[in-house]
């Protein structure tokens, strides 16, 4: 991995837990994940969002098909 061996991630490992703590550890893994997560989210979302425009676009074509009605209390 890398050309990285045990000692040189454990090594690596040390020094991370010596700068941020043992407190602050957890939530810095926690913030990468999000990060990550998000990143990868707003590849995926241009796609599923295009298709949730191109869906609504295909409705509202649909339902412009016919003669509207007038609203049922209107009777002028």
């Amino acid at each position: 991995m890398f050309g990285l061996g045990f000692w040189e991630l454990l090594i690596i490992l040390a020094i991370i837990l010596l700068l941020f703590g043992v407190k602050r550890l957890p939530q810095l893994g926690q913030s990468l994940g999000e990060g990550i997560s998000n990143f990868t989210k707003s590849f995926q979302g241009d796609d599923t969002q295009e298709k949730k425009e191109k869906e609504q676009g295909d409705s509202l074509d649909d339902s412009s098909d016919g003669p509207s009605k007038p609203p049922a209390g209107d009777n002028s």
